[in-house]
């Protein structure tokens, strides 16, 4: 990559994965500075410990901002042409937008459309909740819709989508 030059990527897949650990990897690649913004609101004891071994695994060589709502802001604010920001992860983005009663389809659009404008580098973790069965409730079916929209969204923009299973990386685009 050239300097200067901006890059996207989607890194994809189930809970449990491997997905956070495969776009940390490929980050601390770059020779960039490095920005983790969590969007992970910790609500309860299990997701405490969740966060902790997180940030632990990173170490200190990562930046970390916690930012559950205001992601397309802060991206602008923190995108750096020597910068590499990973962003853990889109879908509990999603989740704390619905439960602010925001309009989620309006502020992924807006995310989307901003990547091509953001300097530096920058790398989206999401779960994919697209492969199970039809949730029973429109609450799970709504936020199902919200996160393949966004994630198609985010696609159409990156460089290079990967999607992770069992530890494995599974190249879908670039």
């Amino acid at each position: 990559m050239t300097p200067g030059a901006s890059a996207c990527t989607l890194v994809l897949g189930g809970a449990r994965s491997g997905k956070s650990r495969f776009a940390e990897e490929r980050m601390e690649k770059s020779g960039r500075s490095l920005l983790y913004v969590a969007t992970g609101r910790p609500f309860d004891e299990e997701m405490k410990v969740r966060v902790d071994q997180h940030k632990a695994r990173r170490g200190c060589k990562w930046q970390t901002i916690e930012e559950p709502v205001e992601l397309t802001r802060t991206l602008s604010e923190e995108a750096a042409e020597d910068r590499a920001i990973l962003i853990d992860c889109l879908t509990l983005w999603v989740t704390n937008l619905m439960l602010e009663d925001r309009d989620v389809r309006a502020e992924s659009d807006t995310l989307a459309a901003s990547i091509g404008s953001l300097p530096g580098l920058l790398v989206f973790v999401s779960n994919e909740v697209g492969l199970g069965i039809v949730p029973d409730n429109p609450m799970a079916r709504a936020f199902r819709d919200h996160a393949g929209h966004l994630h198609q969204k985010i696609a159409e923009q990156a460089d290079s989508v990967f999607f992770i299973a069992a530890g494995l990386p599974m190249t879908m685009k670039g």
